[in-house]
């Protein structure tokens, strides 16, 4: 069973959109940067729910080799 999933705003550094961190319960937090325009939010939370649909987190793939997928 897949754990929930927050969203929260946060200042990321510059180049990073989004970043997805898997909590010792299971849920999926997903940082959004908040210099980012509504529109490219909405990407980057697309491309992060791809990762958890793909069950990237528990699939062993290095996330360069994930990221390139």
């Amino acid at each position: 069973q897949m754990g929930e999933i927050f969203v929260r705003l946060k200042a990321l550094p510059l180049g990073m959109n989004a970043v997805t961190i898997l909590d010792c319960d299971g849920n999926y937090n997903v940082y959004l940067n908040d210099r980012l325009s509504y529109d490219a939010q909405r990407d980057a939370y697309k491309h992060e729910l791809t990762h958890i649909e793909r069950d990237d987190f528990y699939n062993q793939i290095p996330i360069e080799r994930a990221e390139r997928i």
